[in-house]
């Protein structure tokens, strides 16, 4: 049945086979350009470029990061006892507290101006302390429509969770808790990202920006700081309000109904815990912005909040200490450790 078949190509045949060839040359990559493309989507968002040891179970990770530019930032480690990410065989995963550092601090804020070190009920988790910028807010910025960098919110819950599960001893229990722009911080990571963590606490955080004009103003003075453009951040909040409300609690309160929230808070005026005549206009506005939440979170149905609205009290380290300790039991409870 194949004796009609040629056995040598005809000339037409010839022709057609080779321009085929030039075609499937013209649009297949070469060889070097397919390498470079898998070079490309395997390269890892974040890697550590240096590791610090700063003091006993204290140590610092330089991490270069594509979400911000290709800068290099530092993240603080104060590990639990036993803690040896690099023993391959017997490597365990720690449960882990993201603590989030406020406006105009950085990555050492806890461990240089609280006990957190020396917390005993600590020993027993990983906690991450990472830079989020002098007033990075917790936020992938708008940037005029533009995005880019600076990216801090995919730089925390994408690229620093990956690398630290990864290489780092971090587990997949997490909680999170942070003061003013770092609780504000806190409680959008928990909002934003359902299931990642299973308890949030918020200290004099800025829970509703959204509240008033006098906490719109408060806060696009803070996205000023350092001669930044405010609309950078989140853009106008009239024009760009859609994005204002997407990183404000408030908004956010039915998102938080199924996991322990915690919020804190004094009311401005001279606390314990102050100096004499001490006052503070931006713990009264943010006192009120988490009254407005609290009373939010309760109309959604949230079934885990505890409030510790204390009164006199203003904006300082003292009472994030405090609160710190007082709200360890129900974020270590959500982790299954036993909390002080």
């Amino acid at each position: 049945m194949f004796a009609n078949v040629p056995t040598v190509p005809s000339p037409l045949r010839v022709r057609v086979l080779l321009v085929l060839a030039v075609l499937l040359g013209t649009l297949t990559p070469t060889a070097p350009a397919l390498a470079a493309d898998r070079g490309e989507a395997t390269r890892p968002g974040a890697e550590v470029v240096a590791v610090t040891r700063v003091a006993d179970r204290q140590v610092d990770l330089s991490v270069r990061s594509r979400a911000l530019g290709g800068r290099t930032v530092d993240v603080r480690l104060l590990t639990p006892d036993g803690w040896n990410p690099h023993e391959r065989r017997h490597r365990q995963h720690w449960p882990t507290l993201w603590l989030l550092h406020g406006c105009c601090g950085d990555y050492t804020s806890w461990t240089s101006m609280t006990d957190v070190a020396e917390t005993d009920s600590l020993r027993d988790v990983l906690v991450v302390m990472p830079e989020a910028g002098w007033n990075g807010w917790y936020s992938d910025w708008w940037n005029h429509g533009q995005g880019g960098d600076p990216a801090w919110e995919t730089f925390h819950t994408k690229e620093l969770r990956h690398l630290l599960e990864r290489d780092w001893g971090a587990g997949s229990g997490r909680v999170v808790a942070g003061l003013s722009m770092g609780g504000q911080g806190a409680l959008l990571y928990a909002a934003r990202h359902p299931g990642m963590f299973r308890a949030t606490a918020a200290f004099s955080g800025s829970a509703h920006p959204l509240l008033n004009d006098e906490s719109v103003d408060r806060l696009m003075g803070f996205f000023a700081g350092q001669d930044n453009d405010p609309r950078r951040v989140w853009g106008d909040p009239v024009a760009q309000r859609r994005i204002w409300q997407a990183h404000d609690p408030f908004h956010l309160a039915e998102r938080l109904r199924s996991i322990p929230v915690y919020l804190s808070c004094g009311d401005g005026t001279t606390g314990p815990l102050d100096p004499p005549g001490a006052t503070s206009a931006l713990e009264a506005d943010f006192n009120r912005q988490n009254q407005a939440l609290a009373a939010e979170l309760e109309r959604v149905g949230a079934r885990h909040v505890t409030t510790n609205f204390y009164g006199p009290g203003t904006h300082g380290w003292a009472y994030w200490e405090r609160e710190l300790h007082a709200s360890l039991p129900m974020l270590l409870g959500a982790l299954g450790v036993g909390g002080s």
